[in-house]
């Protein structure tokens, strides 16, 4: 039996179920899509250009090309967490007989590179780049809404020093839920089944609620278990504050040191001992009866809590690295980002009950064959 300690310590980084035994009984039983094998496609390519359009309109963003493979040396691949969990696929380029080699890896997200291409493409405050981001993520256990295949709208967005707070951050975050509000009504224009009075409308507001407010509410509870019953509650969240340790010792969830700002203090602003200005939007998935993590954001580091982090994280040596030199030398803007899950925010908006009914990856026979006898029919 295990203690509280090792379930809050086994909760902080890898994502997923774990066990093929208890996702069979997870997936929803009598299940039917609500749409054809074409009508989804077609929903898919409509739903995801119309997010696009109007997440750059809300957030004065151009769609910009994003990197598939980056260089080892330049340190802008993202490593997701700082426990060294979850490790990018590399290869080496031997190139002119290993004359002028590269040592690449494929991307797991763009969030260090898109803050350097801010910089590339000019981008002053207020302006900023949206990305259709496809990276590859080999660590993840793969169940009903994870997949090796990762699909983002990665976004970033140059910032003044001012708007480094909580009330900026809050602001932004509610333009992007009106993006997805709309976009789900927007699906139902053109597919009206899809309105099905089995499943609620997306709530017009977020409720913003700090990591220290949940422990708070629910402090025997592990980090997932504690996100599932507030999400019973309020049916979409954006949970702040995740990376710094809370009051019991443990972060929310592990963050990497060298992007989201999750160590500055905030207690001015929310009138407790609070820090971090990064979050996370989850909401409560009605077909899977689960939580459903749609996008992770924050305001990114300066050089002064960029080098706070990596001390904390024993990561000081990543300061040699070009990316973080950057950053230390104020040659690239300060900015605001974040990723939002393109098959996780249509498996939604959609009402699939599995990430395949959207994106087309490998998975395993297990989940294949268990996903056909629910009638869940995922795409090869």
């Amino acid at each position: 039996m295990t203690t509280l300690v090792e379930d809050k310590k086994g909760d902080l980084s890898g994502p997923g179920i774990g066990d093929y035994r208890e996702l069979e009984n997870i997936l929803p039983k009598d299940y039917r899509s609500l749409l054809s094998s074409k009508e989804t496609q077609r929903a898919i390519f409509q739903v995801k250009r119309y997010i696009e359009d109007n997440l750059c309109r809300q957030l004065n963003l151009m769609m910009v090309g994003v990197p598939l493979i980056v260089d080892v040396e330049s340190g802008v691949n993202d490593m997701l967490d700082r426990d060294g969990s979850r490790t990018p696929i590399q290869f080496h380029i031997s190139n002119d007989r290993d004359a002028h080699p590269i040592d690449a890896q494929v991307v797991q997200a763009a969030t260090k590179w898109k803050r350097i291409a801010l910089k590339q493409f000019d981008c002053k405050p207020g302006e900023g780049i949206c990305t259709d981001m496809r990276a590859v993520r080999k660590d993840y256990f793969l169940d009903h809404d994870h997949s090796a295949y990762v699909d983002q709208w990665d976004w970033e967005r140059v910032i003044t020093d001012e708007q480094r707070n909580l009330d900026f951050l809050k602001s932004i975050v509610s333009r992007i839920w009106k993006v997805l509000v709309d976009a789900e009504k927007f699906a139902q224009s053109l597919f009206p089944q899809l309105k099905d009075p089995r499943y609620s409308d997306l709530p017009e507001k977020l409720t913003f609620l700090h990591a220290e407010e949940i422990l708070d509410m629910y402090p025997d509870l592990p980090r997932k278990q504690r996100e599932t019953e507030v999400l019973k509650k309020y049916p979409a969240v954006f949970i702040a504050g995740i990376g710094w340790p809370l009051k019991d010792g443990y972060p929310h969830e592990m963050r990497a040191a060298d992007y989201d700002d999750w160590i500055t203090e905030t207690r001015n602003q929310t009138g407790k001992n609070t820090h971090g200005l990064n979050g996370d939007i989850l909401v409560w998935n009605q077909v899977t009866k689960r939580r459903h993590e749609l996008s992770s954001m924050g305001i990114r580091v300066t050089a002064e809590t960029l080098k706070q982090q990596l001390k904390m994280s024993n990561q000081l040596d990543f300061l040699k690295l070009p990316y973080h030199r950057a950053i230390c030398a104020d040659e690239i803007p300060l900015s605001i980002g974040g990723g939002i899950g393109q098959s996780r925010t249509l498996m939604l908006l959609l009402r699939k009950a599995h990430l395949g009914e959207v994106s087309v990856t490998v998975w395993p026979k297990v989940l294949k064959e268990m996903c056909e006898k629910k009638n869940i029919h995922v795409l090869n």
